[in-house]
């Protein structure tokens, strides 16, 4: 178990932030999130069903709602994932009794009866708020399937498929700006090799048409990690190293899978009880995925100077083992300080990136993975976990505009798994007459007082919240639903110099006036 050993001496840090020298803006899309048919995310998460005791409409779970529009939600992507490329979308419209059921057999070979389908999907998308992301079948699917279901979504008018979806009961088009073609195609989206995979993704997307007014943002399924022939390929589909004329518009994105393991794939570890080392492994792995998306944007640079392809990060988060009881093909674990502090980390990284990546989403939503919410199976009780409020802490750079953060003194590096590991994180950016700081202390131990110099404009007033516990492994129940939760943390506001004291293991966000 993690447990922290006192007395520590407090850290000392020193940055400087230049708050008129704006760098790429922060797509709020950076904040999306991801809901696959696994465990009890979709049921018992978002969908309750039209019979349930809990407060609903139309079977979706509106506590669930309201706790999501608290984070201001952009994005959501469905149906997967794995399950996306054994999904047909046509066996999830029509009345539900005659709905065809399916076996889930990428997670915990249950039956699906599908009644959580396209238009329950996005009924949950504008009661969200949030733009839909939907990830076609290449896997197991066809072309003429996926063109099918853009055109159901999107189409006006008389066509074959807009007739019916009329008969399903929902006259006008949806608007959905984001399409995925493909899920892990080098795996579970169909054991492609990557050449073979460009090829495909170039088909898929040549018939994934836009219909009226709604302008598909296709998004090809890219690499796992730091495997960057997946990216050399699409985009050598797209354009010739070298040449100095535009990618070929047939898909306007790729993405990547970045998970944080600080374990193996066999032996994840526990969400809860961990040691210090386990701590800076996971710590060091979170970091790393900024090298990971550096590499990815380096290829694309060099067929695509102009950045006019975006890089989405559309799965991220921990993985650990699931917990003791639970069926381990519903990936349910619980979610402590330390998740939090990976998302931070993340999130800084992303700011930073924000010229090339323009999208991500952490897996997943509800009761899966590294979730903004837990829901109890027995009694119904919501839980706001740690990693939900980095993001309500977070909302402010939605669409902000990115400021470099200098750190000009910092803790000497750890070394964690062969990777040194830096225990400031921080970003920062800045809408109008407002700008927001984003910091973390990644020691375990250690109290870290930092000195920031704010310099360009005027600071008027500075305020603060901090997110910590009595440990890293600390984390919210049904019992104790605020274990971890935001509070108010002093600042110390000198002309242009901002001091700001941050406990061991946490994350603050720093709001400030500017004149």
């Amino acid at each position: 178990m993690f447990r922290r050993r006192n007395p520590v001496p407090d850290l000392r840090a020193r940055a400087v932030v230049d708050l008129d020298v704006p760098g790429p803006v922060i797509s709020r899309h950076l904040y999306g999130h991801f809901a696959e048919h696994l465990g009890r995310c979709i049921y018992g998460g978002f969908y309750v069903g039209e019979d349930s005791s809990i407060p609903h409409e139309r079977g979706i779970r509106l506590d669930v709602v309201e706790a999501l529009k608290g984070i201001g939600i952009p994005n959501l992507r469905w149906p997967g994932g794995c399950f996306a490329d054994e999904y047909h979308w046509r066996d999830g419209i029509g009345p539900k009794e005659s709905r065809p059921r399916m076996v889930n057999t990428h997670w915990g070979d249950v039956v699906e009866n599908n009644h959580f389908g396209t238009h329950e999907f996005m009924d949950l998308c504008e009661m969200l708020g949030a733009d839909a992301y939907v990830s076609g079948n290449v896997g197991s699917g066809s072309v003429q399937e996926m063109s099918d279901w853009v055109e159901y979504l999107t189409r006006d008018g008389d066509s074959p498929m807009a007739s019916l979806r009329r008969e399903n009961g929902r006259d006008e088009p949806w608007k959905v700006p984001f399409w995925g073609i493909g899920n892990e195609a080098w795996g579970c989206g169909g054991n492609f090799t990557a050449p073979q995979f460009a090829s495909e993704a170039r088909r898929y997307a040549t018939f994934c048409r836009d219909h009226g007014d709604n302008k598909l943002y296709r998004i090809a399924a890219g690499a796992s990690d730091d495997d960057v022939t997946w990216t050399t390929a699409l985009m050598e589909a797209l354009n010739c190293l070298g040449c100095q004329h535009d990618p070929k518009n047939i898909f306007q994105a790729i993405s990547f899978h970045y998970y944080t393991v600080a374990g193996t794939w066999e032996h994840k570890g526990s969400a809860t009880s961990f040691s210090t080392d386990d701590y800076y492994s996971t710590m060091s792995k979170a970091q790393d995925v900024e090298r990971v998306i550096s590499a990815h944007a380096r290829i694309m640079d060099a067929y695509d100077p102009g950045k006019k392809v975006g890089l989405v990060l559309d799965e991220w988060g921990t993985w650990w083992d699931v917990e003791e009881g639970t069926n381990p093909g519903f990936l349910y674990q619980q979610n402590t300080v330390r998740d939090a502090l990976v998302a931070a980390v993340h999130f800084d990284a992303f700011h930073r990136n924000a010229d090339r990546l323009v999208m991500a989403n952490i897996a997943q939503t509800v009761n899966v993975l590294q979730a903004m919410l837990l829901t109890d199976a027995e009694t119904g009780a919501l839980v706001l976990t740690p990693t939900y409020h980095v993001f309500e802490m977070s909302r402010g750079h939605h669409d902000a505009t990115s400021l470099a953060v200098h750190v000009l003194e910092a803790p000497e590096l750890r070394e964690a798994d062969g990777r040194s590991l830096q225990v400031v994180s921080a970003s920062a950016s800045t809408t109008g007459s407002t700008a927001l700081l984003s910091l973390s202390n990644l020691d375990a131990e250690a109290s870290l007082t930092i000195e920031v110099d704010l310099r360009g404009r005027a600071v008027t007033s500075a305020t603060a919240r901090v997110l910590t516990g009595d440990s890293a492994a600390a984390h919210n129940t049904a019992e104790a639903p605020d274990a971890v939760a935001p509070v108010a943390l002093d600042t110390e506001l000198d002309g242009g110099t901002l001091r700001v004291t941050l406990p061991a293991h946490s994350f603050a966000t720093v709001s400030m006036e500017l004149a």
